[in-house]
């Protein structure tokens, strides 16, 4: 007798052509989905950008504490407070040269 060759039914091959669709799915979810790998590295790209500009904020603050500081009732600088008067007023001492 003759060995009879079966054809695959439609059943299996409408299985594997979901189990692909269902794999391209998930594949394309993981990389281009909410919380793909693509949107991970640009939340990490925003988070890095945000952190410096944090730490420049930072930077300013202290700067304007320690002018604030400086200005206060409780310590006066002098050099500091003739330098803002200059700049705010716009004057100059009769010895002084201006360059532009």
């Amino acid at each position: 007798m003759k060995p009879t060759r079966r054809k695959p039914s439609i059943g299996a091959a409408l299985y594997f052509l979901a189990c692909f669709g269902l794999g391209a799915y998930f594949t394309f979810a993981a990389v281009q989905g909410d919380y793909g790998v693509l949107h991970r590295i640009q939340i990490e790209a925003e988070t890095a950008a945000l952190e410096e500009e944090r730490d420049r904020l930072e930077l300013e603050l202290a700067d304007l504490r320690n002018k604030t500081r400086r200005l206060s009732d409780d310590y006066l600088d002098l050099d500091l407070l003739d330098e803002r008067a200059r700049r705010v007023l716009g004057m100059m001492r009769a010895d002084e040269i201006i360059i532009r």
